[in-house]
């Protein structure tokens, strides 16, 4: 996968997460979660984007590390929403998936990042 199918990739997942927040119920708990959940995914988007354009190798890897915290954030808010219920397992499933693979792709760019000199 190259940079641009990666940085289309996680836009994507900042739009299925807001999609996804805006079908959360209506209450203090919904609401919360949806504010929660769509910052954070769009967090992993606009972080991966300023990765790209980071002034230095140390700036970059510290833009994965936000990428990843944010992914992984994303990843519990998910798991939340089906542990309370909010949504069924079947409709948060797959974006759950995909925040997994999108940790693992970032650690692992992070890891090959710190490794090359």
């Amino acid at each position: 996968m190259d940079k641009d199918e990666l940085k289309k990739r996680t836009k994507d997942f900042a739009h299925r997460c807001v999609k996804l927040s805006m079908a959360l119920p209506k209450s203090y708990l919904g609401n919360y979660i949806k504010g929660q959940l769509i910052r954070c995914s769009t967090s992993v988007a606009s972080n991966h984007r300023a990765a790209g354009i980071a002034q230095s190798k140390a700036s970059f890897i510290s833009k994965l590390g936000i990428v990843i915290e944010e992914a992984d954030e994303a990843h519990f808010w998910m798991e939340f929403v089906i542990d309370e219920q909010l949504l069924s397992k079947q409709k948060v499933t797959p974006l759950l998936e995909e925040a997994k693979e999108l940790v693992a792709i970032f650690v692992s760019s992070r890891k090959t990042a710190r490794k090359t000199g």
